[in-house]
């Protein structure tokens, strides 16, 4: 989100700002599964805390979040070297006749990735 100099609120950026931004994995492991879908470890627990209790009880402190098709796809290029508009040419070009609305989707994975602190924009 950019800054509005008039309000405290970030305004959001616009379509021609947002494809400009080079998207970045953040620190997380992750593999590419045999069927190409890819599997993000997440930590449960980023505290002491929480991470000596999942000890105590004998349970892993991450858990698997599985990405559909494009979600991997997706997932796979944004590695911080290529803007938005980039990694939407490249889902156009493996994506063919899904082009209806694929920019918004792209869009919105991205959001739903950085709101959940996976990718930094």
């Amino acid at each position: 989100m950019l800054k509005n100099n008039k309000s405290k609120k970030p305004r959001e950026p616009t379509v021609e700002e947002f494809l400009k931004f080079r998207p970045r994995r953040l620190d997380f492991s992750w593999k590419e599964k045999a069927d190409g879908l890819v599997e993000i470890k997440v930590p449960k627990f980023n505290s002491n805390f929480g991470k000596s209790f999942c000890k105590f009880i004998k349970k892993d402190n991450h858990f698997s979040a599985n990405l559909d098709k494009l979600g991997s796809f997706i997932w796979k290029e944004i590695d911080g070297t290529k803007t938005v508009q980039e990694v939407l040419e490249l889902v156009k070009k493996d994506f063919p006749g899904q082009e209806e609305d694929i920019d918004q989707r792209l869009f919105l994975f991205l959001r739903q990735m950085q709101s959940l602190n996976y990718i930094e924009l």
